[in-house]
């Protein structure tokens, strides 16, 4: 071999190797990151029981470290449920914060019972359910009892007329007191979870009459006809309204043509009610109502006033990965889907829009049966509208060279 002959740098093929490791690492981590489903702020989900302490909990969630259930938390699980939470035991848990000052998932255990338990009872609700408990306690308007974990209320107008006729004395102590530990039938009648309302009626829980009286009830009803109801009970997704003795369910979104978060916006338990019967399920004995069936749509009538080719001015009120959204005169809203946004690609609206300001946008469809109203963008200097543009311009300022003249010109 030449001297001279430069060699090889000892250990740069271990080198070449370990960058290539590197690199590889790299990729996976970020492939791993890339399928952590990381848990959300008060998402509910099903953990395993990874280590149990007397100081904490972990709980395996999916995310890339066990969650921790610790603290006050951990100091009101009774002896009961702690003995239920071993290694191996699958548990639902609520998510309180995704990560703490010390990069922990925060789980709770009490929440999330408390959640599954509110889904419950509306479910309990919508499918007119009855439920067997035990009288737990009063106040001076009812009985308390236990629904699944959530403490009802059985006001006394609701209470069975054979237990009333057992409540004597003045105060409540001396017409509830002897009720408690009590067994007792109720139907749920009213949910309200934000407000944390759970109201129980026993009289309305008597279950073999209360089914065929629904059964012949529904016989009767006919699809389409208009009924006299009233409203019975109210649940964050709708309205019960009796009609000729039997409930049926008026959802959120039949109450109104106008946006409503919740019923008793419009309504009130008591209240007398027109519905329209818009479906019947004699299987499942459900009987579907509607309100806003029985008014006028606004939304065709407001937009009467627009056609397809149309200029008009729009506020943008908010952007979405597919379009944007802009509200019309009339309190009309429409979309602006992402394609006819410009006549190049964009990724986001973001790159062209913002909320709240106000652009010139062409409709290019309306779809009234679905209160839909496509808009345009990039469309609105296009060629192929020019002469429809052109027309509506004479429409609204006048066309004759004699409507340009000055009005001493005219009188002759």
């Amino acid at each position: 071999m030449d001297q001279n002959q430069t060699l090889p740098a000892q250990g740069s093929n271990t080198n070449q190797q370990g960058d290539q490791n590197n690199q590889s690492m790299e990729s996976l981590l970020a492939n791993e990151h890339i399928k952590v489903d990381m848990p959300q702020q008060g998402e509910i989900r099903k953990g395993v029981v990874a280590s149990v302490t007397p100081a904490q909990i972990l709980v395996s969630v999916g995310a890339k470290s066990e969650g921790v259930i610790s603290g006050r938390e951990l100091e009101q699980l009774s002896e009961e449920e702690r003995a239920m939470l071993q290694v191996g035991a699958e548990v639902p848990v609520y998510v309180t914060n995704p990560e703490d000052e010390n990069g922990n998932v925060v789980l709770s255990l009490r929440r999330a019972q408390e959640q599954i338990s509110w889904e419950n009872v509306e479910k309990m609700l919508e499918d007119d359910r009855v439920y067997d408990s035990k009288i737990v306690g009063f106040n001076k308007g009812g009985l308390i009892v236990m629904v699944g974990g959530l403490r009802g209320f059985v006001p006394s107008s609701q209470i069975s007329a054979m237990r009333r006729a057992q409540s004597t004395g003045d105060t409540p102590e001396q017409r509830w007191q002897k009720m408690v530990g009590q067994p007792i039938t109720v139907r749920i009648i009213e949910v309200d979870r934000e407000r944390r309302r759970l109201i129980l009626s026993e009289r309305a829980a008597s279950t073999e009459s209360r089914q065929s009286l629904k059964e012949r009830v529904i016989e009767g009803l006919e699809i389409g006809k208009v009924y006299a109801g009233r409203v019975t009970s109210l649940s964050d997704f709708g309205a019960f309204v009796n009609v000729n003795g039997a409930d049926g369910l008026v959802h959120l979104s039949e109450l109104s043509w106008d946006r409503v978060q919740h019923p008793r916006e419009v309504l009130e338990v008591g209240q007398d009610v027109k519905v329209k019967v818009i479906n019947i399920d004699r299987e499942k004995k459900r009987i579907g109502l509607s309100i806003r069936a029985l008014a006028d749509d606004p939304w065709k009538t407001r937009v009467e006033k627009f056609s397809v080719g149309q200029l008009v001015e729009g506020v943008i009120t908010r952007l979405t990965k597919f379009g944007a959204f802009a509200r019309l005169e009339g309190d009309i809203e429409g979309l602006i889907h992402i394609s006819e946004m410009a006549d190049h690609r964009i990724d986001h609206p973001k790159e062209v829009l913002k909320e709240g300001e106000v652009r010139t946008l062409r409709i290019v469809r309306i779809e009234p049966d679905q209160h839909r109203i496509g808009l345009s963008l990039r469309k609105v200097d296009s060629g192929a509208y020019a002469d429809k543009d052109y027309k509506r311009l004479i429409e609204e300022y006048g066309h004759t060279s004699s409507d340009d003249e000055k009005p001493e010109d005219k009188k002759e």
